[in-house]
């Protein structure tokens, strides 16, 4: 079932298991079943001094397979076939369940194994979902660190019936204990913390005592990244603060603009910023959203950001990269079906639409290029777009209106997205010329209109533009003396991953400049 090339790395990757462990198939007679027991007999006789095979599974959900270390008590299952983006999530889960060291902070892993309590999670994700695998592996090393957590994580696509009857419209989505724990991208940090009650006080109070930064960077995206990169090159104390690391990146499918990177993806440059930025050794604090920002009382006097959790940080200069974060279309039935027929993420939640009707609403680039992607999995998409004309680049333009299962409408207003109670069953549009009212019958939307800056917390201390932007100078300077800011969050035109590191080095820069002028303060005889 695997290429060659890729049986070798894992081979490679299965050297590093250090204690034995069994896996237990449950089978049927079903091609994925078949491809499973091939995937697994692979797996098995590339280590099999480590690594036993059972195929006398009785579970429910045919096919799947646990994977349990001798002599604990695991209880991790996979049900379908994880690969695509989810054979990373596989892989590490042999080799957490091997005995090999999961790259994870020590207090993260004592706070799950400390976890008292009987969680019993349910994880529905689809193979092209780019934010499925923190979600899987972080259940997974779950289950593997703590005998009463629970975790079957499961292929929607395997499993249509159930996840039809689960109402499960959008992935990743989590049930814990039989009840609804979450849906979207959740880091591992923000798993133990819903689930550790005093996860949130005990944050707080190491945010209150970290001495004050010469640099505070509040957001850890690209423009965030390359700020924390050229202030700790300078030698300066840095620190980032962010909710997670990566931001608005971490949702984009492909990136093939970046100057001198031909083509990646949202998570792995995510990856690649944080571990360069960690390579300068500056302090990353995540699962940090910010609340409030306090000017200086006096010029030369410290910054301070409070956030959330009750905790604040202090320093010398602030830089906002706090990004953005996608537009909602404001019309009824958006928030009462969310995550239930409407979606935000094609390469997400796309699969779980397979040979159905859905709409995308949004004609720039974002939404051309999921109408297309879409195209090719969904029976029919809907393309609605508010002004005369599609606004995405002409290559775009020219691919989707060449496909047959695209109807697309311009000048054509959303007024409603409509549901049966519990889910979608269509969208409403009124044509902006003619004034005539439409009403298309589908079982999802997807929604791409842009993005809104985060910046509700700075409204009254920080000057923002009518849309809600932080006003900046040429030096990335706001009208606070040592706050600066940077990305998508600013006044700065075009939202884009270059200009937002550009932005953020400039910033960075800016701030430096701004603390060797500070006048240096004269201690008394």
């Amino acid at each position: 079932m695997l290429e060659q090339e890729l049986k070798n790395q894992l081979a490679g990757y299965l050297q590093r298991v250090q204690q034995p462990f069994e896996i237990v198939a449950s089978l049927d007679d079903s091609d994925t079943s078949k491809q499973m027991l091939d995937l697994l007999q692979t797996i098995q006789g590339l280590r099999a001094d480590k690594i036993t095979l059972r195929t006398d599974g009785n579970d429910a959900r045919k096919p799947s397979f646990t994977l349990t270390r001798v002599g604990t008590d695991m209880h991790l299952r996979f049900a379908g076939l994880p690969l695509g983006h989810e054979f990373t999530s596989l892989v590490l889960a042999l080799l957490w369940t091997g005995g090999h060291p999961p790259k994870v902070e020590a207090e993260t892993i004592a706070a799950i194994k400390a976890l008292d309590g009987d969680y019993e999670f349910e994880m529905y994700m689809s193979l092209t979902c780019h934010n499925c695998p923190d979600v899987v592996q972080a259940l997974s090393l779950m289950a593997i660190l703590n005998p009463r957590v629970k975790t079957t994580v499961i292929e929607g696509g395997a499993f249509q019936a159930e996840v039809e009857s689960r109402k499960v419209m959008a992935v990743p989505m989590v049930f814990l204990n039989g009840e609804l724990f979450g849906s979207g991208r959740m880091l591992i940090e923000e798993i133990v913390a819903k689930l550790d009650k005093g996860a949130g006080a005990r944050d707080a109070a190491k945010l209150n005592a970290k001495d004050p930064y010469d640099v505070l960077i509040v957001g850890g995206g690209p423009s965030g990244a390359a700020a924390a990169v050229y202030a700790a090159r300078k030698g300066i104390r840095t620190g980032v603060a962010t909710e997670r690391f990566g931001g608005q990146v971490n949702d984009t499918m492909s990136i093939e603009n970046y100057i001198s990177v031909l083509e990646t993806d949202g998570p792995k440059f995510s990856s690649a910023l944080e571990a360069q930025v960690r390579h300068y050794g500056v302090d990353i604090m995540t699962q940090q959203i910010a609340a409030k920002i306090i000017p200086p009382a006096a010029p030369g006097e410290l910054v301070e950001v409070q956030f959330e959790n009750g905790g604040s940080l202090k320093s010398s200069t602030v830089i906002l990269s706090t990004g953005a974060r996608w537009r909602n279309v404001n019309v009824p039935g958006e928030q009462e079906y969310r995550n239930a027929g409407v979606n935000y993420c094609p390469h997400c939640d796309g699969p779980l639409y397979k040979g159905k009707r859905v709409a995308v609403i949004g004609g720039g680039n974002s939404g051309v290029e999921a109408a297309i992607d879409l195209a090719g999995i969904v029976e029919h998409v809907t393309l609605i777009e508010f002004a005369s004309q599609l606004k995405a680049d002409a290559v775009l333009v020219n691919k989707v209106e060449s496909l047959s299962n695209v109807t697309i409408h311009v000048n054509a207003q959303t007024t409603e997205i409509t549901g049966d109670g519990s889910k979608v069953n269509g969208i409403k549009f009124k044509d902006r010329i003619s004034g005539e009212e439409h009403h298309v019958p589908l079982a999802g939307v997807f929604v791409q209109i842009g993005l809104v800056p985060n910046t509700e917390f700075l409204k009254g201390t920080v000057e923002l533009s009518r849309f809600g932007e932080i006003v900046v100078d040429a030096h990335g300077r706001t009208n606070i003396p040592g706050v600066f800011a940077a990305g998508d969050a600013t006044t700065t035109p075009f939202k884009q991953i270059v200009i937002a590191a550009g932005e953020g080095a400039k910033a960075a820069l800016s701030a430096f400049d701004y603390l060797i002028r500070m006048p240096v303060a004269v201690e008394a005889a």
